[in-house]
């Protein structure tokens, strides 16, 4: 079984996704010893977000004509959709940022989003074709977005369901930490319950 695992915030070692994200993984692992984990730093590793020369790579553009820095940027494309449909299981650390996604992990998604790869064209709409694979994402929000009325401006949490629901995945499990702005003990009572939660709860290896 192959897991990815991706982190895409920018606060390093003091990130709260990250550290979900990482036990999460964990918790895959002590279930699933031989399982392979192929990991990605979406901000050390930065992938450039699209261009018509890049995108080019997989989809029609008009363009034909590219130059050796493009030409890897093909190539990159390439292995992160390899990457990705190789995987069963997807371990995404995702913080809320200015009501959306980072940038970063926006720029993997611009890159898995494939038409031949991980979803097709037809003339009933478009299908997914990468189903059969479990999605895992470690959200941590500042405030209060699962409920009241900040919810209407998650574009976060919904964005990634959608987005993998495209490409045919619908087990979308979220492990979530809000509120974590709100001073110290706030923060440390919404980290706890979530990797209660990882322990409890959510069990990632029940999709494997």
């Amino acid at each position: 079984m192959q897991v990815l695992h991706l982190d895409s915030s920018i606060l390093g070692d003091a990130s709260a996704s990250r550290t979900l994200s990482a036990a999460l993984v964990a918790a895959i692992q002590r279930r699933h010893p031989l399982a392979r984990v192929v990991y990605r730093d979406l901000v050390e590793e930065r992938i450039p977000h699209l261009d018509g020369a890049t995108a080019a790579g997989f989809r029609p553009s008009g363009i034909d004509r590219f130059d050796a820095a493009t030409l890897a940027e093909h190539a990159r494309s390439e292995t992160l959709v390899s990457e990705f449909v190789a995987s069963e299981l997807i371990v995404i650390g995702a913080p809320m940022y200015n009501f959306s996604v980072a940038t970063q992990l926006k720029a993997w998604i611009d890159r898995v989003t494939q038409p031949g790869r991980t979803f097709k064209y037809t003339e009933h709409g478009p299908v997914g074709l990468a189903g059969g694979k479990t999605v895992l994402v470690a959200s941590t929000r500042g405030g209060m977005y699962s409920e009241g009325p900040a919810a209407a401006m998650d574009f976060q949490e919904a964005y990634l369901q959608a987005m993998f629901g495209f490409m045919g995945i619908g087990d979308v499990r979220i492990v979530r930490a809000e509120r974590l702005t709100r001073g110290g003990e706030i923060r440390a009572a919404a980290l706890q319950a979530a990797h209660e939660a990882i322990g409890r709860t959510f069990d990632p290896a029940a999709a494997a």
